[in-house]
């Protein structure tokens, strides 16, 4: 599929929503709150050998350190990615990960 179709058609994840706030503000926060939900992603999933990011505000890119990539919509869409693309299955509450996460890492 090209990448506007992927983009087309997608409801907003319940993560996703800014209740009480006007849509400019909104458009603005969301993206602010995608990346910085990425970022943390992205220190989570080091442990499995992955990375995170926004993609067109949209969807999520999952990428292994081995190159394999991969959009999903949403975060309950990730972790069935991440156990596809790496073989194992992801715990955030893994002891190995709240240490690296506690490290700052």
């Amino acid at each position: 599929m090209c990448g506007l179709c992927g983009m087309l058609g997608t409801e907003a994840h319940w993560s996703d929503l800014l209740p009480g706030a006007d849509a400019d503000a909104a458009a603005s926060m969301r993206r602010r709150e995608r990346a910085r939900r990425a970022a943390f992603l992205s220190r989570v999933l080091a442990a499995y050998g992955c990375s995170v990011s926004d993609w067109q505000g949209s969807r999520f890119q999952l990428s292994t350190f081995t190159g394999k990539t991969e959009l999903v919509d949403n975060l309950a869409q990730l972790w069935p990615a991440v156990e596809r693309m790496t073989g194992k299955v992801p715990d955030p509450l893994a002891a190995e990960v709240l240490d690296r996460l506690s490290r700052g890492g």
